[in-house]
């Protein structure tokens, strides 16, 4: 909680990371560090656990995390939340998943919206825990000095203001060496004579004179809550929300589900953004849309020039959007999310399923040249082209397996590639065969004038034959 000190936090980390080695047989490496860390307080901190390798363990990492969760579940000492470390981050990342950014005109409205918001988040089901930095219950002491009194007793204000340094601040004041070793000489009194805020009032203070004055007699103390730091985004007062993903939801459904409740929540005055593992998600979301549209656009673009037409590619690239609704669809049948691992997968489909529609088109094309109606040309060509299509198609498939079966180290987070690559392959295999032909009947023109080359015919032939055989 707010105001705890450095050695109760201390001692719960500890103790903690006790339970980790008594709870978790499967853990390698426990680091443990307490306050002082990414501009947090005293009354914060944190505990990395690595684990063994997959082969050695009989329990998976998600298992494990949540195993740690219904522990955790039983320590009323403290706020905590287990997280799983990203697979890519950016920088030195770490923490909950979700990270989105509350920017008000001004503290009042953020102090009245920002408990009402954190209350949404708390009963939302795609959360399990949450948090933020901005805390409003710090405690606080406030010292108000009787200056009339004391200049009566011969006491300054800088007399006041150094016996409290001196007495909780520590400070460095000095150093000596001893023994080849540098000490640092620090004054602060000992910690059962500052635990308390009436100790403060036992303080003693000299004055012109000399004597011994108690701060009794010259202060009053008004103890009160604040937040311990404020905390700016793009030039605005910001609060950051935090928290963890139920199991089966993603970064982008935390997303979502943070957006419905800051437009329920938040009026006009409010913008919001994102920061972490949450804003990375977005980023590589639009460049993956962004190189997803440039590949489709090259891919066409050298389809054209191969062909010499603009329409026969156009054929050939409607087997991916085929092959993106098998993708999604293999995600939703085996549970598995859209990241960064997915999008991948989505952009290699586009070349790994237009060589089905390359390897009919072509070879229909070379048909008709031969004097061949359009739709007896796509029906050889389809009839011919069938087997290297399904060698070419069950390679690919078999080529991912081992991705989709999360085989290997960290292999469970590339998961999601390996499903998207076989479903979309499969997918797009089964209906390339009967979605080109029926287009190239439509689209495609018959030649006026067929040229008859021989030894292209022939050539042609040849592997009709072989087809048949």
């Amino acid at each position: 909680p707010e105001g705890s000190s450095y050695y109760a936090t201390d001692n719960l980390i500890q103790k903690l990371s006790q339970m980790v080695d008594d709870s978790i047989p499967e853990k390698k490496v426990n680091l443990t560090m307490t306050g002082g860390f990414g501009g947090q307080g005293a009354n914060s901190g944190m505990l990395r656990i690595r684990l063994v390798e997959p082969e050695e363990r009989k329990a998976s990492q998600q298992e494990i995390v949540a195993r740690l969760t219904k522990i955790t579940r039983g320590y009323s000492e403290a706020k905590m939340s287990v997280s799983q470390a990203p697979t890519i981050s950016v920088g030195r990342r770490g923490g909950l998943p979700i990270n989105y950014i509350i920017q008000a005109p001004n503290f009042e409205k953020l102090r009245e919206k920002l408990p009402i918001f954190m209350d949404e988040v708390g009963s939302d089901p795609t959360f399990v825990t949450s948090d933020t930095n901005l805390k409003f219950s710090s405690p606080e002491i406030n010292i108000t000095l009787d200056r009339e009194k004391a200049k009566n007793l011969g006491v300054s204000v800088l007399d006041v203001a150094q016996t409290l340094q001196f007495a909780l601040s520590g400070q460095r004041f000095s150093y000596f060496l001893l023994n080849g070793k540098q000490y640092q000489v620090i004054g602060q009194y000992d910690r059962y004579n500052r635990d308390d805020p009436s100790d403060i009032t036992s303080l003693f203070v000299r004055n012109s004179q000399g004597e011994l004055v108690q701060l009794d007699n010259l202060i009053k103390i008004e103890e009160k809550s604040s937040p311990p730091q404020l905390f700016h985004n793009n030039q605005y007062l910001s609060a950051t929300v935090s928290a963890s993903l139920a199991p089966g939801k993603s970064i982008g459904d935390g997303i979502e589900a943070m957006d419905k409740i800051a437009a329920k929540v938040l009026d006009d005055s409010f913008s919001t953004s994102l920061g972490g593992e949450s804003r990375d998600f977005k980023e590589s979301s639009s460049n993956t849309t962004f190189a997803f549209g440039l590949a489709l656009l090259l891919v066409y673009l050298i389809l054209a020039a191969q062909f010499e037409s603009f329409v026969d590619p156009m054929i050939i690239i409607l087997t991916v959007p085929m092959a993106v609704a098998g993708a999604f669809l293999s995600l939703w049948l085996f549970g598995q999310t859209w990241n960064i691992f997915s999008q991948i997968g989505t952009i290699m489909l586009i070349g790994l399923v237009t060589k089905n529609g390359i390897l009919i088109v072509e070879f229909a094309n070379q048909l008709k040249e031969q004097g061949k109606s359009v739709k007896e040309a796509i029906h050889l060509a389809a009839e011919a082209r069938l087997r290297p299509i399904l060698m070419t198609s069950i390679t690919i498939a078999l080529g991912a397996l081992p991705i989709a079966l999360a085989l290997g180290g960290a292999a469970k987070s590339r998961m999601s590639m390996g499903i998207v690559i076989i479903g979309g392959t499969m997918f797009s295999l089964v209906l390339t065969l009967f979605v080109i032909p029926a287009i190239y009947s439509l689209w495609s023109r018959e030649l006026k004038h067929p040229h008859h080359m021989e030894p292209e015919e022939s050539k042609v032939n040849k592997e009709l034959e072989l087809t048949r055989v």
